[in-house]
């Protein structure tokens, strides 16, 4: 048990020094979160309190931190998807599989090595934001919280890269499903509140579970969240990783069964 946590730790960091060495890796899940961040900063400043529906907040760059640490959960899940297949691709997954190291290790270190990266994403995220005025209204606790959640999202977003990882053997192929992950960014509650959507735009969005994680992060960085709120955007967050981790764990007993 020990030596099979070991493995688990330095597979992962394996994971997360290969993803820093290569900056194709990790630079869209900085960029494009920090870059819609600013432009929707920019573009809809005025809109709390001047837009009906929208919830008081101090400004929009607070609310629109959850949508960055969001969306760079969701790269980040294609990301680490994509490294297992590369793995795939190269010979090193049959390796490992020849290799003493535990089964489990194989499979939960990259799983690790992405719920790691993902908070240090939130963490940065949230610092950038920071230091251009946002506040987090919840202080250390509520920081914790959201970076908890995100972590619990991470976990969902790589299980599901490294099943498409798994049944495909192709890096490419789970690249080309990321538009599949910018849907239900964009049909969510991600850049603005559900309660100034109307039509069947709301209703995607009051279906769409993503919206409901995100708000649980958003109302520890804007303040007044209930107990409820949060602890049922985790709850979620948590049913959907545990399904995701199941999906891969299933995939990878498949493909161990016809190496």
């Amino acid at each position: 048990m020990i030596l099979a946590l070991r493995q688990t730790v330095a597979l992962a960091r394996r994971s997360v020094v290969n993803t820093i060495r290569l900056p194709q890796a990790w630079f869209p899940a900085l960029f494009f979160p920090l870059v819609l961040m600013s432009i929707f900063t920019g573009s809809f400043g005025d809109a709390p309190g001047n837009l009906p529906g929208f919830p008081p907040v101090r400004g929009f760059l607070d609310f629109a931190i959850a949508g960055a640490v969001l969306q760079g959960m969701l790269i980040g899940g294609t990301t680490a998807g994509a490294a297992f297949a590369l793995d795939i691709e190269g010979g090193f997954f049959d390796r490992l599989v020849a290799s003493p190291a535990s089964r489990v290790a194989i499979l939960f270190g990259r799983l690790l090595g992405a719920v790691v990266l993902a908070m240090g994403q939130a963490l940065l995220y949230i610092g950038i934001a920071v230091i251009f005025g946002a506040r987090i209204e919840n202080g250390p606790l509520g920081l914790l919280v959201v970076l908890v959640i995100a972590g619990v999202l991470a976990m969902m977003t790589g299980g599901i890269g490294i099943f498409l990882a798994l049944r495909t053997g192709s890096a490419e192929a789970v690249q080309g499903t990321f538009p599949l992950f910018f849907i239900l960014l964009f049909f969510s509650s991600a850049f603005f509140p559900r309660e100034t959507m109307t039509g069947w735009f709301r209703t995607l969005a009051d279906l769409n579970p993503i919206s409901y994680i995100v708000e649980g992060m958003r109302e520890q960085i804007v303040g007044g969240a209930a107990a409820g709120a949060t602890a049922f955007a985790l709850a979620l967050a948590a049913a959907l990783a545990l399904a995701a981790v199941a999906a891969c764990s299933w995939a990878y007993v498949r493909r161990l069964a016809t190496a």
